[in-house]
């Protein structure tokens, strides 16, 4: 099968689109026959090594996975002996946030990994875009955040990958919306179901008046301690990009009834009932993928340069031709 390998960290250029065996099911394995994956700020940085944190975990001089990307959507080949969950022929909607591999054609995985079905009327670009940024923008509004109907919450970053779909995720829930973005982004800001949006070029959403009970950081632009003025009296501020100051700031707060910090490794801490919950509300037109961008995978590289501009709006999405 075809792969965009990566033997070392550093620029775009480090992949490579090479001839590697195709895997085989063991007896509780799922082969996925991969259509669509994603690139964003994530795989950069894990192509990058930066935060450091990454060559901690996954390689100090090069990395360990060597086929990266970890969310992808394509239909099952074959199935291990044991495997009772799925069958040869699903459309499925797949993460892979530990051993990666889905810059690839084909791609195993554990029956009971973070695995879904893909409702008839989704595609499978949809699917990977939905599974992107919803997983993230799930795990931190309702699992970390706790979203009531009535909170008033701000999105920076809300025309990104994890933006967009925190918008809706937001209003699904019930809350009161601020988008931040640029001002070409507001129209699909508003769209997504924002019910105010700062432009940040023109106004520090960080010196306004206004107080909200949750602030989701999607891009990691600004830091705790120059949010704590934007939020209520025990608002949470919330960021998708690790640091040790970010961790040190949620030790420090945890011991406190005031603002608070929060991170959270969301990859890391998906599985198939949170899937399956991103695909039902898609279906029903609750969650609607915006895709800014579609590469084939030998073009993988500059898709991810493109990432590196900061301009795109919602997905990226990498296609694999079979």
């Amino acid at each position: 099968m075809k792969a965009m390998v990566q033997r070392a960290y550093g620029a775009p250029d480090v992949l490579a689109l090479q001839e590697v065996a195709t895997p085989s099911p063991g007896r509780t394995d799922v082969l996925i026959r991969i259509h669509a994956s994603k690139a964003g700020p994530s795989d950069c940085a894990f192509r990058k090594g930066d935060p450091v944190m990454i060559k901690w975990l996954y390689g100090l001089s090069k990395p360990r996975f060597g086929i990266g990307g970890t969310e992808l959507a394509g239909v099952v080949e074959a199935v291990g002996k044991e495997v009772t969950r799925f069958k040869p022929g699903d459309r499925v909607l797949g993460l892979s946030p530990k051993t990666f591999g889905a810059y690839a054609d084909y791609k195993c995985l554990p029956e009971d990994s973070p695995l879904a079905r893909i409702p008839d009327n989704i595609a499978y670009e949809e699917a990977v875009a939905i599974c992107d940024g919803g997983a993230t923008a799930l795990t931190f509004l309702r699992d970390k955040a706790k979203l009531r109907s009535g909170q008033r919450v701000l999105i920076n970053g809300a025309s990104g990958a994890v933006g967009i779909y925190a918008v809706q995720l937001a209003k699904y829930y019930g809350a009161e919306v601020t988008g931040v973005c640029s001002a070409a982004n507001e129209a699909l800001v508003r769209q997504a179901g924002a019910d105010d949006v700062v432009d940040y070029t023109r106004e520090d959403f960080t010196q306004a008046h206004a107080a909200y009970d949750v602030l989701l950081d999607a891009v990691g632009k600004r830091s705790f301690p120059a949010c704590k003025r934007a939020l209520t009296a025990k608002g949470l501020y919330l960021t998708t990009v690790p640091s040790l100051s970010i961790l040190l700031q949620m030790m420090r707060t945890s011991l406190t009834n005031g603002k608070k910090a929060v991170f959270a490794t969301a990859g890391l801490m998906q599985n198939q009932a949170n899937l399956a919950f991103l695909m039902e509300l898609a279906k029903h037109g609750t969650l609607k993928a915006v895709i800014d961008r579609r590469y084939p995978l030998e073009l993988l590289p500059e898709a991810h340069r493109y990432v590196e501009t900061e301009r795109k709006k919602g997905n990226v999405i990498i296609t694999v031709r079979h």
